[in-house]
C-alpha cells in the first residue's frame, strides 16, 4: 500500500505539460551544464530561439533547445511570447502572401473590367445586334461581380477553418507528447518498466 501512494505521488509530481519559452531580444545567451551558470557555455542561443522550459529554479532555468541538447539559462532573458522581431517576421511573410493574392484578384478585375469596357463599345458600334449584345453583357456582369465579390473575400477573410484544424493538430500533438513525457518519466524512473 506504502509504495502505490509513493509511485502515486512520483506520477503527480511530474510536469505533464512542458511549457514553451522564447529567447529574449538579446543577441546571444549562453546555455550551460551548470545549474548556477558558472561553467563555460557550450553553446550560444540566438534572440527568439525556442526552447521547451523543462524545469525552473530561481534565476535559472533547465531548457531543452530544437535540436534536443538539454541545458541551463538565465531565467530573466526568457519570455512567454515571441520576440518582437519574430513577430514582425511572421507578420511580412503573412502580408506578403495575402498581398500576392490581392495582386492576382486585382489583375483578375481589371480583365474583367477591360472586358467589360469592350462589350460596351461594341454594344454602341452594333445596335442591330442588341439581343445577343445584352446577353454577353449580363454574362460579363456577372463575371465581373463574382471578380469583385472573389476580391472583397481576400481583402477581409481569414481562413478561419485552417486555423481551427491547426489548433486541433496541436492539441492532438500536445496531448499524445504529454502522454509520451509521463510514460518516458515513469519508465525511466522504474528501470525500464511501466509502473501504471
Amino acid at each position: 500500500m506504502r509504495g502505490i501512494v509513493i509511485v502515486l505521488g512520483a506520477i503527480l509530481a511530474m510536469p505533464v505539460w512542458a511549457e514553451t519559452a522564447y529567447v529574449t531580444d538579446i543577441l546571444r545567451l549562453g546555455q550551460h551544464q551548470a545549474q548556477d551558470t558558472s561553467d563555460r557555455a557550450f553553446r550560444m542561443l540566438v534572440s527568439g530561439t525556442e526552447l521547451e522550459v523543462l524545469e525552473r529554479v530561481t534565476n535559472f532555468a533547465r531548457v531543452r533547445a530544437p535540436d534536443g541538447r538539454e541545458g541551463w539559462v538565465k531565467s530573466n532573458y526568457l519570455v512567454d511570447e515571441k520576440p518582437s522581431r519574430l513577430r514582425v517576421a511572421e507578420l511580412e511573410a503573412q502580408m506578403e502572401a495575402w498581398n500576392e493574392k490581392l495582386t492576382v484578384a486585382e489583375e483578375a478585375r481589371q480583365k474583367a473590367e477591360q472586358a467589360y469596357e469592350k462589350l460596351t463599345s461594341d454594344i454602341a458600334a452594333s445596335e442591330n445586334s442588341s439581343v445577343a449584345v445584352q446577353v454577353k453583357l449580363q454574362q460579363l456582369t456577372e463575371e465581373n461581380n463574382r471578380y469583385r465579390s472573389r476580391l472583397d473575400t481576400f481583402r477581409g477573410s481569414v481562413p478561419l477553418s485552417w486555423a481551427a484544424v491547426a489548433l486541433l493538430v496541436m492539441l492532438g500533438v500536445g496531448f499524445l507528447a504529454g502522454l509520451w513525457w509521463i510514460d518516458f518519466q515513469s519508465r525511466r524512473r522504474h528501470g525500464g518498466f511501466r509502473v501504471y
